[in-house]
């Protein structure tokens, strides 16, 4: 199927085919195919971009408005579902039944977004609780910070967008959103149902390039308030270190353990591993990618995994039965190929997978894994699991804790004492029990610890971030 959406760049209420440094083709990462030609922006198209959104912001736009045209964005992604996950599909490779429950997470994105926006107001605060205090009236509200900057990934090319527009317009900040260089497609039909839902021109601009060009002008333009960005550590550190004086709140990357305890249902642990090690090709940043397994489960553990994983069928995203697809691009395949090949040569043991073709990955697992392998100790990115054993639960969550990261970490058991000790001294910004790692609900405080990120998403997290409090005291 070919894609048949807009392809041009939105910039203050118009297309823009074209962009500063011309047009480039966008092709599919499972076959090569070319989906489109899309505009290659530069720091004068974001330089437009964001002098629009500066104009809407003086303009305003009344809160009931802002929660009309979210709340018809929304009725209209869930009208155009199977366009949405098509298009997902084609541009990143996800398979399409994954696509479709993207789809429907991010509208429901948007309504929390106009759920929390109903309730984030004013509050009192009691100045006359000291005698200096007296006769004062006062109160704090939330005033929008300015424009935002959104810089997105391409794991996620709808709900992760969402997750950055949706509550920005809700507290009446404009946007000017730079979207993943290989998956712009979705960005752009989303502006064209903002658009038809009657957003005013400038609230929202989408600007496609490059990240050197288009995202580092973004995140250093003196007009832009605020930067959201969601992707590699490498890559959001600096771009705070390059903004210095603004709020820069990153959502970065993981390499999630799951800790599966002697007393729990390892079973269940095995099966929901395989969900958390494989969804869209091991490509999210609380991918299940270490495991940690009890000496006296370890066996049986990995024989029910390696057995599910075995299942599992890879190809086209867009065929129903598939369930793991190709990765971003060729190179990221050869990549991960590579640091399979050097944990085997470091004495890990290939229990499943291990071959690639193309940007496809084979569904792995390695066991007894050096913990200064890369496929360990940095974030993978790709269809791997690692399976490592522990005596001591002690030992486990110092298995765990032992990563740069802090994202998400899941522990399996039924050990009420040992599920606890996990709570307290897991190191991560989100600890689930009885689940494996890659969870996230769409209304929930999500963020990270050390080099995953500073800052929470979810909503109504994200609203916060984007407004300043303005304290008022009347005499």
């Amino acid at each position: 199927m070919a894609y048949d959406g807009p392809t041009a760049m939105y910039i203050d209420g118009e297309w823009v085919a074209r962009g500063e440094n011309g047009t480039a083709p966008l092709t599919a990462p499972f076959d090569g195919r070319t989906l489109a030609v899309v505009p290659v922006g530069g720091s004068t198209d974001v330089d437009r971009a964001v002098r629009a959104a500066g104009a809407a912001l003086r303009s305003g736009l009344p809160l009931h408005r802002r929660l009309e045209v979210l709340e018809a964005a929304a009725v209209a992604i869930g009208a155009r579902r199977e366009e949405f996950a098509r298009t997902i599909a084609l541009e990143c490779a996800k398979p399409i039944r994954t696509a479709r429950v993207e789809v429907g997470r991010a509208v429901d994105t948007i309504r929390f977004s106009v759920a929390a926006a109903r309730t984030l107001g004013v509050e009192s605060v009691p100045l006359d609780a000291t005698a200096g205090g007296a006769g004062r009236t006062t109160f704090t509200k939330r005033v929008p910070i300015g424009v935002v900057g959104a810089i997105a990934p391409f794991n996620f090319p709808l709900n992760l967008v969402v997750h950055k527009v949706a509550p920005a317009l809700a507290v009446g900040c404009p946007v000017v959103l730079k979207p993943a260089t290989q998956t712009p497609l979705s960005s752009l039909l989303l502006a064209q149902v903002f658009h038809a839902a009657g957003l005013p021109a400038g609230w929202l601009n989408v600007v496609c390039g490059s990240g050197s060009q288009v995202g580092h002008a973004v995140a250093t333009h003196p007009d832009v308030a605020y930067v959201t960005f969601t992707g590699s550590p490498q890559v959001g550190w600096g771009i705070a270190a390059a903004a210095p004086k603004k709020k820069v709140r990153l959502e970065l990357g993981s390499n999630a353990p799951l800790i599966v305890d002697r007393e729990s249902d390892w079973a269940a642990a095995a099966d929901q591993a395989v969900f958390g090690g494989y969804v869209q090709a091991g490509q999210s940043c609380v991918s299940t990618q270490r495991i940690f397994v009890h000496e006296d489960v370890v066996d049986a553990f990995t024989e029910r995994l390696a057995a599910a994983t075995r299942e599992l069928v890879v190809g086209d995203p867009l065929d129903e039965a598939v369930d793991v697809s190709a990765v971003i691009n060729e190179g990221e395949a050869v990549r991960v190929e590579k640091w399979i090949t050097e944990a085997v040569a470091g004495g890990a043991r290939l229990v499943v997978g291990g071959d690639r073709s193309g940007a496809v990955v084979s569904p792995t697992i390695l066991r007894d894994v050096d913990r200064t392998a890369k496929i360990q100790c940095q974030e993978v990115f790709g269809p791997v699991v690692t399976v490592n054993t522990f005596t001591d639960f002690g030992e486990a969550i110092a298995a765990a804790n032992d990563s740069d990261f802090g994202l998400n970490a899941g522990v399996f058991t039924t050990n009420l004492q040992h599920a606890l000790r996990a709570i307290d001294e897991l190191e991560f910004g989100s600890v689930y029990i009885n689940d494996v790692p890659t969870v996230r609900a769409d209304q929930q405080p999500y963020g990270g610890v050390k080099e995953s990120g500073n800052t929470r998403e979810g909503p109504r997290f994200a609203m916060e971030e984007m407004t300043e409090l303005k304290f008022v005291t009347m005499r």
